[in-house]
């Protein structure tokens, strides 16, 4: 089984071009929502979490993301060591997770490979790339946070031309007809590869 990583910047469009694959019939974990229950669920993830950034990280029993996505996005080593709480946990139930799959290949939709410098668990990367202000304006609708958070999030993420050398496959993701044909292609690639 081929394991493949999917990333790309905020508002790139990732779980859109994750769902064109699950609609292919490819198992696709996605880490974000994974990486929400495992907070909530994992006494020795929430323990953490509360050391590290304290009981306000909690509203009862549910993550308080407001509080989380301020205290973290102003402050790179909180961000960093929250992610060292994470990311392992995350990674630990991916991979149980994978082996539970009967499929030529499966995907992790993940935002930080690169900064992870987590490149190394994959057998090929696909990179979801979009322009900056598309991004944004993505973001912005669907989720009403403002443009300086945004762009602070950006910040935080390496840049497209940093990953797109580093990355096997490339997706850019601005027109959808376009987009579920280059989907298709890196699939039958990867399926061809396996066989």
């Amino acid at each position: 089984m081929i394991i493949v990583g999917l990333t790309g910047g905020i508002g790139s469009g990732k779980t859109t071009v994750a769902q064109f694959f699950i609609e292919l019939g490819v198992p696709v974990y996605n880490s974000d929502v994974e990486a929400q229950k495992l907070m909530k669920s994992s006494k020795r993830v929430k323990n953490a979490i509360i050391e590290l950034l304290g009981e306000k990280a909690y509203n009862s029993k549910e993550l308080n993301k407001n509080y989380i996505a301020e205290k973290i996005f102003e402050n790179k080593i909180l961000l960093q060591q929250l992610n060292a709480i994470v990311h392992p946990a995350v990674r630990k139930h991916f991979l149980e997770w994978a082996k539970q799959q009967n499929s030529p290949y499966v995907i992790q939709e993940t935002a930080l490979i690169f900064e992870n410098s987590a490149q190394d668990f994959y057998d090929k990367i696909i990179l979801v790339t979009a322009p900056e202000l598309d991004r944004i304006n993505r973001v912005i609708k669907r989720s009403g946070i403002s443009k300086k958070a945004i762009i602070d999030r950006i910040k935080n993420q390496l840049s497209d031309s940093k990953k797109a050398p580093l990355s096997d496959y490339l997706i850019e993701n601005t027109d959808l007809t376009k987009t579920k044909e280059k989907v298709s292609k890196v699939h039958n690639t990867l399926v061809k590869n396996w066989s």
